[in-house]
Order: C-alpha cells, then sequence, then structure tokens
C-alpha cells in the first residue's frame, strides 16, 4: 500500500529571529474559490522566501493577498509588516506601509520613457533609491532612460518593474514569475541583483516556477499544495530531500 508522504512537520517552523512580516490563518477567495486556506508563515528581514508549489497551488494568489490588491478577496486572517496591520489596510496603504509588489506582466507603463516610469513611482524625496542608484544597479535601464519602456526587451522591463518597486523605497519586494520568458544569462543577471539588494537589507518574496533557480537563490522556502502550506523549512533542505520535490514541485 502507497502512503503519500507526509512533510506536515516541516510546516510554519518555529524560529528564534523576531519575524519582520507575518502571515497569521490567512483565507482569501476568488468568488466561491477557496483559494488560500488558513494559513501560516513568517518572513525574517533580509531574507529572500521562495514560495513554491505546483500549478494552481495558491501561490500567485497568496502573494496578491498580502499585497491587498483585493483580487482575491481575505476574508480572515491577519498580516503584519514591520508592526504594521497590513490586514486592515487597502493596497495603496500597503504599498505605503512598504510592499512591492512587481507582477508577472510587470505593467511597464505605455507612452512613458523608463526614466519616466521611475519617476512617476518615486517618493520625493527619495530616501534610498535615487535613480543614479537604480542606474547603478540596472546599467542598462541607464544607458536607455530615454526609450520608452515598452519597447525594451522581456528581460530589461524585467529589470524596469524591479527598479520602479525599489524606487519608493520598499520593505519587501513580491516577485511573481519574474524569470517566465526570459534568457538564463538574463536571470542569471536579475539573480546578481536580487543578491546585492539582499545584501543590503531587502527582504524578498519570490513566486516561480522554476524551483531550482529560486531555491538555489532563497535563504527558505515555503511549498503550498491546494491552498495549504505543506513545508516550511530551508531551500537547502528541499535541494536536498528527492521525496518532497518529486511530491510538490515535480522535479
Amino acid at each position: 500500500m502507497n502512503v503519500k508522504p507526509d512533510f506536515s512537520k516541516n510546516a510554519n517552523q518555529a524560529t528564534t529571529a523576531p519575524a519582520f512580516l507575518s502571515v497569521w490563518d490567512m483565507h482569501a477567495y476568488y468568488g466561491e474559490s477557496y483559494i488560500v486556506q488558513g494559513i501560516n508563515f513568517n518572513v525574517h528581514e533580509g531574507e529572500i522566501l521562495a514560495l513554491l508549489g505546483r500549478n494552481g497551488a495558491g501561490k500567485t494568489s497568496t502573494l496578491r493577498s498580502i499585497a491587498r490588491t483585493g483580487s482575491p478577496m481575505v476574508t480572515q486572517g491577519e498580516i503584519w509588516l514591520d508592526h504594521k496591520p497590513l490586514h486592515l489596510m487597502e493596497s495603496y496603504e500597503a504599498a505605503t506601509a512598504g510592499l512591492g509588489l512587481v507582477p508577472e506582466d510587470r505593467r511597464i507603463i505605455a507612452g512613458l520613457t523608463v526614466e519616466e516610469n521611475l519617476q512617476l513611482a518615486q517618493i520625493a524625496p527619495p530616501i534610498g533609491w535615487s535613480l543614479e542608484r537604480l542606474y547603478e544597479l540596472f546599467p542598462r535601464l541607464g544607458e536607455r532612460r530615454k526609450q520608452e519602456g515598452i519597447t525594451l526587451s522581456g528581460g530589461e522591463q524585467q529589470m524596469l518593474a524591479i527598479a520602479r518597486a525599489l524606487a519608493r523605497d520598499i520593505k519587501v519586494l513580491l516577485l511573481d514569475e519574474p524569470y517566465e520568458g526570459l534568457a538564463p544569462v538574463i536571470v542569471d543577471e536579475i539573480e546578481k541583483t536580487l543578491v546585492h539588494i539582499k545584501e543590503q537589507g531587502m527582504t524578498t518574496i519570490i513566486v516561480e516556477q522554476n524551483a531550482v533557480r529560486a531555491l538555489e537563490l532563497a535563504d527558505r522556502a515555503v511549498i503550498l499544495d491546494t491552498g495549504g502550506i505543506v513545508f516550511d523549512g530551508t531551500a537547502a533542505e528541499v535541494l536536498e530531500n528527492h521525496e518532497l520535490r518529486a511530491e510538490y514541485l515535480a522535479i
């Protein structure tokens, strides 16, 4: 008789480090579809968390719920960022509190140059991420600052989307499928950038179908399955556990 492996002992592991972002008993729906089913996890300041799972597991829905986008609709639970109750906020208030969501479709604004896209997002005066600092982080954007944003290559648009989020001096960067459709050399470049901003204290949650690359980048991993958490632990544990990867990530 085959018994489905149980990795739940790893879910929601306690840690002595204080949480920077906490999700407690979060439930969310698309209409009548129950998408996020009472999940709990913490993210610590300065770490990269990979949020993984098969298609339909609830990864993007979880990310959008944290960002308070209104779709899916969060009906229960609490979300705290640096002692601020995101669950009581509208999306624009959550953004002001320090969340920066980079959606899968990037949403570069048509008709605006690279620099205008950044200026539109930037707080005034910039506290941490001036245009000059962003161009140092993404030299390609500096070279194309006067070019219309939507005419950039896919990789350059992803760089612009990340830079635009940083321009608001955020505390947590939320990335939804940042590697999709990009050549490996561009993924390498984006990963180097994410490591660089991590070294400067940025906290990041990454949702990515390329689970191996996300795990190699991340400090910790949370794996979702049908709207619930089946694993919460280190990225290294997932990379080393063939049974876990096969069961929930198909790798």
